[in-house]
């Protein structure tokens, strides 16, 4: 009993105490709440579905965004890469070829990125949001009479699809700036 009095009477043993007692609660509370290790696989497994659903250009295209922020990103799909930029996923990777894919991808997510995310329930039918892209191009985005997304006159194929903490729209078109339009 003589022990026990000294520690309340002295203060710096006492908040010693107090400050380990906090300390093995705080570590004892993160480790029952780490992650189950068998969510890994699921979640790799939705990756890989994901990784079909964007395509080829699309998994670069995320590739270029940092994993630790949230963007939204209305990506083309497979079919507007190859009809709006002639960028076809069979040769586009291949050798000098490469560089150039690079650079034409590169700048199409400067175009349809943006850093904040927004799902498809957000937008309200018939009312109109405006935000910049990473470019600074200005997206409009609304939804049409059946619900889809449209940015900047392209209806939307797919949408809320998450990948690496982005949402993802995919997209049956290109945003780009009349500029770019014109030099592609």
């Amino acid at each position: 009993m003589g022990g026990r009095t000294r520690v309340l009477r002295n203060p710096i043993a006492f908040v010693s105490g107090l400050v380990f007692g906090c300390f093995v609660i705080l570590t004892l509370t993160t480790m029952l709440r780490l992650p189950d290790p068998t969510t890994r696989a699921t979640t790799h497994h939705s990756n890989n579905h994901n990784k079909l659903l964007i395509g080829k250009f699309g998994e670069m295209m995320m590739e270029m965004l940092p994993e630790d922020l949230a963007f939204t990103v209305f990506l083309p799909s497979e079919k507007a890469f190859k009809r709006d930029l002639r960028l076809d996923p069979s040769d586009s990777f291949m050798g000098e070829k490469m560089n150039d894919t690079y650079a034409v991808v590169s700048r199409v997510l400067g175009f349809s990125a943006m850093p904040r995310s927004i799902v498809s329930e957000t937008v309200a039918f018939g009312k109109e949001m405006s935000y910049d892209s990473i470019s600074g191009f200005v997206l409009h985005i609304s939804k049409d009479e059946d619900g889809r997304l449209v940015v900047n006159g392209v209806r939307s194929e797919r949408v809320d699809l998450r990948r690496k903490g982005s949402v993802v729209h995919v997209m049956d078109g290109v945003l780009m700036d009349a500029e770019f339009r014109q030099s592609v």
